[in-house]
């Protein structure tokens, strides 16, 4: 098995890593990994920190030699290039996991999201085309929009609702786009739709999680705030937070990336509450002077504080159209199938997850 797997040193991209040696590495012939240079750090040296970093599983220090010889790093700048680094060789797996996480709604946003997502997608797709057996996409569970009640795997038959952000829109038109394209040339297209990401659930160390995002902002905005002014958040009281673990979603992706299922929504099968959610975040990082509200709060409202203010102008604005969101299910039959999801209580795996941020301040691993 060749397999080429695009964002490796990311939040799920280094979990994916991590399961596909574990789970799947006397299978592995060659192992290519797309990875962005730093200014200070090769590619290759991204790659070796995770490798021998103490969140990777024991199995790879202990085979760590072998594993390397499987591994072959190409640098960005030449993903557009396979023949310099294939010497004929065909991928029997392309797992498309980079992606640009970007939640601005702002209108001149769009260009760069639909092109560091969609644009990329495209283009890589049409590049590797003749040299790939399989293409496996890993999206979001938030790109068929706002729609509410009961949401089924199969999204390509829906009509697609409003999207909260050019995000979500520029995942589904690369979902639309390489359903499309797959099938004109006769290549099987898996798309993948993790929901949010949070900590590790089974993984050691528990709760870790490498990038901290979404509901990790919300927390470190409140955190880090030297205010204790009064704040009024916007958030639908019927809604919830669908958050899954990192690890969980990684272990799925590792499952059926060479399987025949086309479309798997990797998401909880139920939706942590948002006013206990928020509740629950909030009571973690000390802040107490809140108040929820289905009130839309902005500049022509008016707002009660220099805090409320600085809210809705900053972070507010990515997360209010998901406390906002319609109440929603995710269809999990085919996904407990698969692995069933862990059993915790919601609400404490959300309070671990982020005393387990504050623990670390925050800090984003830097591999």
């Amino acid at each position: 098995m060749i397999i080429l797997l695009t964002g490796a040193t990311g939040t799920l991209g280094s979990q994916v890593l991590f399961s596909l040696i574990e789970e799947r590495f006397s299978s592995i012939e060659k192992l290519y990994l797309l990875v962005r240079e730093k200014k200070t750090v090769s590619p290759e040296k991204r790659i070796s920190n995770m490798l021998e970093s103490d969140f990777a599983p024991s199995f790879i220090k202990d085979n760590l030699k072998g594993i390397l010889a499987k591994i072959v790093v190409i640098a960005a700048k030449d993903i557009l290039k396979p023949e310099q680094f294939l010497s004929g060789k065909k991928i029997s797996n392309f797992i498309h996991l980079a992606g640009f996480v970007n939640l601005s709604t702002r209108p001149e946003a769009k260009t760069e999201i639909f092109k560091e997502n969609f644009e990329f997608t495209k283009s890589i797709f049409e590049t590797y085309s003749p040299v790939i057996d399989k293409f496996t996409y890993i999206s979001t569970a938030f790109s068929a929009g706002d729609i509410g009640g009961l949401i089924p795997n199969d999204y390509l038959r829906m009509e697609p609702k409003s999207h909260r952000n050019h995000y979500e829109a520029s995942k589904f038109a690369s979902e639309q786009f390489l359903t499309q394209a797959g099938a004109a040339l006769n290549i099987p297209v898996q798309i993948l739709r993790p929901s949010v990401l949070g900590g590790n659930i089974s993984n050691k160390p528990s709760f870790f999680i490498s990038k901290y995002m979404v509901f990790y902002l919300f927390a470190k905005f409140f955190h880090n705030t030297t205010t204790r002014d009064e704040i009024r958040i916007t958030a639908n009281s019927n809604s919830g937070l669908n958050i899954i673990p990192t690890d969980y979603a990684a272990k799925v992706i590792v499952k059926v990336f060479d399987t025949t299922i086309k479309q798997l929504n990797i998401v909880h099968s139920k939706t942590t509450h948002v006013t206990r959610g928020v509740s629950r975040i909030l009571e973690t990082v000390d802040f107490e002077n809140f108040k929820l509200t289905p009130h839309m709060i902005s500049a022509a409202t008016g707002f009660e504080s220099k805090l409320e203010k600085f809210y809705y102008d900053t972070i507010g604005v990515h997360i209010t159209p998901y406390l906002t969101s319609k109440p929603c299910e995710w269809d999990t039959t085919e996904l407990e199938k698969i692995l069933p999801i862990p059993k915790y209580n919601l609400e404490e795996y959300l309070g671990s997850t982020i005393t387990f941020a504050k623990a670390n301040g925050f800090r984003n691993q830097k591999w």
